[in-house]
């Protein structure tokens, strides 16, 4: 922000989730182990991937990414969430929050160019599986996962750049648990129709340009399964895209409904119950979703747990 006395504020003081304390005392209590099965599920898949040799393929390799992915989204935010719901006093200083801001919008935006670069994996595996080794190469999944992470972290210094020019004056209030965007922007004193448009024309471009990337591959996969004719085959093609369309739709789900849905009264109790979702709840589910359909990896969690056990 602009040195001198053009900004007054140096640091907000976050209402939380919640005000009641015995409230916040039991979110402490659900979130908590939330937050660690989250760490513990996704460094999980990290290791089996990197155990088992015959799951390093392009398939596993994004998975193994989400993965990286969720542990950081979850880490961004939970445990200033957690300590908050357990202090008198939430606060967080002017350049934390717009760090904390950095990061959240930078990672999510990585997740979503990289569901859709998932999804284009999965729709060469259904649609031309006779040249799926010689189509995603590893040169190609290291590219389109180092594309996304660019794409991510470009989008999220766009957003930093134009905090820049923003002056806060008070009040000094945040109305949520977590620094985000459109709250940050309700409190500066400066015009904010420039920040406003950036916001709309970049998340507009980076959301719709990756689900329409999904969208596009899934309606080639659903026409692709519909021509097998034999239920195995078909069944098994199926099974290899339940994980990852179950993860897009969560994903996509949450930001389509802040979004899309009503101003109201209630909007900013409603923006912090889908912030929980999808930075507390949906890094924690995406392990459960693709590790209890997946035989192989159920498999080498087994043999892990043998060999530590004999161990």
């Amino acid at each position: 922000m602009r040195p001198g006395n053009q900004s007054t504020v140096t640091e907000f003081i976050m209402l939380g989730l919640t005000s009641d304390p015995d409230l916040q005392i039991l979110l402490f209590l659900l979130l908590l182990p939330v937050y660690i099965f989250t760490l513990l599920g996704n460094v999980s898949i990290l290791v089996i991937v990197g155990y088992n040799t015959h799951l390093q393929t392009p398939m596993y390799f994004f998975l193994s990414q989400l993965s990286c992915l969720d542990l950081m989204y979850s880490s961004v935010i939970s445990p200033k969430m957690l300590v908050d719901l357990l202090s008198k006093k939430k606060t967080i200083s002017l350049y934390g929050c717009i760090t904390q801001l950095y990061f959240f919008a930078a990672i999510g935006c990585t997740e979503f160019i990289l569901l859709a670069a998932m999804a284009f994996d999965r729709y060469v595996a259904v649609c031309n599986p006779l040249l799926y080794t010689v189509t995603m190469t590893n040169h190609l999944c290291m590219q389109l996962v180092a594309g996304s992470y660019i794409g991510g972290f470009l989008y999220s210094l766009i957003h930093a750049g134009c905090l820049h020019r923003l002056t806060f004056c008070g009040p000094d209030v945040m109305n949520h648990f977590v620094c985000d965007y459109p709250v940050l922007l309700k409190l500066s004193c400066t015009d904010i129709f420039i920040n406003d448009l950036v916001r709309f024309v970049f998340a507009s471009l980076v959301v719709l340009s990756s689900l329409i990337v999904v969208l596009i591959s899934y309606a080639f996969i659903i026409l692709a399964i519909l021509r097998i004719r034999t239920t195995a085959k078909r069944w098994r093609a199926t099974s290899t895209c339940i994980s990852h369309f179950t993860c897009v739709f969560l994903f996509y789900g949450t930001v389509l409904f802040m979004e899309l849905r009503p101003n109201s009264s209630s909007s900013e109790e409603q923006d912090k119950v889908v912030a929980v979702v999808s930075t507390v709840v949906i890094p924690a589910l995406n392990p459960l979703i693709y590790s209890l359909r997946n035989q192989e990896m159920k498999a080498t969690l087994h043999t892990l747990y043998q060999n530590i056990r004999h161990h």
